[in-house]
């Protein structure tokens, strides 16, 4: 079995195989991917692959440059959007958009 390049909490899956979630904000350690890479993605939770995705940008941003676009690529509020990278981030100011497409599922 081949190992998966990403994770994404099960509660995105399927806002992400019906392509309403189309970005995903990272920290440091997941920013070394780049424009046309081609990733396995698994479930954080068990790490079950579920789908393969495009990258197709990878740009630096702060919390306080999140906007409304931002969280509808996301498919939750603005405020939602701080709140849960908060909750997974509680001390990071630097964060990594990667915006994204569906391969295959």
């Amino acid at each position: 079995m081949q190992p998966n390049d990403i994770t994404f909490f099960q509660r995105f899956e399927a806002d992400i195989l019906a392509g309403r979630k189309t970005i995903t904000i990272r920290d440091k350690s997941e920013s070394h991917f780049k424009m046309g890479d081609v990733l396995r993605v698994g479930l954080f939770e068990d790490n079950q692959y579920f789908c393969t995705i495009e990258v197709l940008s990878v740009l630096p941003i702060t919390l306080d440059e999140l906007t409304e676009q931002h969280a509808k690529q996301e498919n939750m509020t603005l405020a939602e959007l701080k709140e849960v990278i908060r909750g997974i981030y509680p001390s990071e100011e630097w964060f990594y958009m990667i915006k994204f497409k569906i391969r295959d599922k």
